[in-house]
């Protein structure tokens, strides 16, 4: 199978593949970026962070009042029961994707809950590598363990996971086109920050992604709206050439 070939068919807004990650201490900083990135961006990622500040989801209705689309990234990981609990109270928030860490009960209940929510599967996180893994007790590849936590992901009715770009051509050339893939971690060839698997935008997507999530190369830019732009240019360029 060639790059070409993994390239998302779902029927996507080519806009909408790019998720801009809110990242920061204060409500008001992230409505700042929301607002500087206005029609650029139509889809924000809200997660743990934010999450201690007042205010999480008057910022998920605030965005959602302005047409913005939701992916709620807390990673729920608790007891089934709990887990569930708050896949329920979260669906009719009006969020578009959430995440769900841990086995496969813990990703059962979510299902269970979901309503029109999209649940994604954390398989391994992009700040771990093979070392990370083995410091954990998990001595395997790091690819065949994403598979693997994928292949029971998909068998449970979640609908997509959260994977490196590393890991994407493996599952989709696996897993074809049944479901979401999601990719954190995009940065530039030279990256210097806390993420280890990483790929650039073009990367993602010829390995098979259908969305990827951006945070500091767009809010850390000199000009954010512009590097958000620059990056809608080169998925424009991938899926409407």
């Amino acid at each position: 199978m060639n790059n070409a070939s993994r390239l998302s068919r779902k029927s996507i807004e080519t806009q909408d593949r790019l998720i801009v990650a809110l990242d920061f201490d204060t409500i008001a900083a992230a409505k700042e970026l929301v607002e500087t990135l206005g029609e650029s961006v139509t889809f924000y990622k809200v997660g743990l962070q934010l999450f201690m500040t007042d205010g999480y989801y008057d910022l998920v209705d605030w965005l959602s009042d302005r047409h913005k689309k939701v992916f709620v990234d807390l990673k729920f990981f608790d007891v089934p029961q709990t887990v569930g609990s708050a896949v329920r109270q979260l669906k009719d928030r009006k969020a578009t994707f959430a995440t769900v860490h841990g086995n496969d009960e813990i990703l059962k209940a979510a299902v269970k809950e979901k309503g029109t929510l999209k649940i994604l599967a954390v398989t391994v996180l992009t700040s771990l590598d093979r070392n990370d893994l083995k410091d954990l007790g998990f001595d395997c590849d790091v690819s065949q363990l994403v598979l693997s936590r994928a292949k029971r992901a998909f068998a449970i009715g979640c609908d997509g996971v959260i994977s490196s770009g590393m890991e994407a051509q493996a599952l989709r050339d696996n897993l074809e086109d049944n479901f979401l893939i999601v990719t954190p971690g995009i940065r530039p060839v030279d990256n210097v920050d806390d993420q280890k698997r990483t790929v650039d935008v073009e990367e993602a997507f010829l390995s098979g992604a259908d969305y990827i999530v951006v945070g500091r190369p767009i809010k850390d830019a000199e000009n954010p709206a512009q590097a958000a732009q620059n990056i809608q240019d080169r998925i424009r360029q991938l899926f409407e050439a």
